[in-house]
């Protein structure tokens, strides 16, 4: 089974002056809730997960949840032979998040780890089911810390792109 998750790093505190509601695309993605994050696969008990502090962690849930899509482009879906792939860059680092789907599986690597450890994999369908729903609980725990990021269009945008799957 696979877990997402993530902490706020105390270390990159979101300016004080910064207005919620009015932020833009580029400072919710790039600038603001920095942190670290991790992918698990519980059953095995083995994960990914960055010790960094300044993961932007709104922009990377945005990214996997574009990223699922992107390795869904293949008219056979599930049943493709082809393997489809996409990776995920951190921006302040050349380490990368790499994922390959065939079968309707996904494999994830991190750059970061040691060679020849074996990558994480998950059914396509859990992980964009698990995806959808990190992106909804981390906006609804952002909202909690700050009330007008609900009313920030950005983020109505972003949460109507990627709805929360049945």
């Amino acid at each position: 089974m696979l877990d997402i998750g993530y902490a706020l790093s105390p270390r990159f505190p979101d300016p004080p002056q910064t207005d919620y509601r009015r932020a833009d695309v580029r400072a919710l993605r790039y600038d603001l809730f920095c942190g670290d994050v991790y992918l698990a696969d519980t059953e095995e008990d083995r994960e990914l997960a960055t010790a960094w502090g300044w993961v932007p962690v709104l922009d990377f849930a945005w990214a996997l949840c574009d990223i699922v899509e992107r390795l869904d482009r293949d008219p056979l879906g599930s049943r493709s032979a082809q393997p489809q792939y996409a990776e995920l860059d951190f921006t302040e680092s050349t380490d990368r998040l790499l994922f390959e789907r065939r079968f309707g599986w996904v494999e994830i690597e991190a750059e970061w780890r040691p060679v020849g450890e074996k990558p994480l994999s998950f059914a396509h369908s859990e992980l964009r089911r698990e995806a959808r729903d990190f992106l909804h609980d981390l906006v609804a725990d952002l909202v909690d810390l700050h009330e007008d990021l609900a009313d920030n269009p950005a983020v109505w945008t972003l949460q109507s792109r990627f709805p929360r799957l049945p």
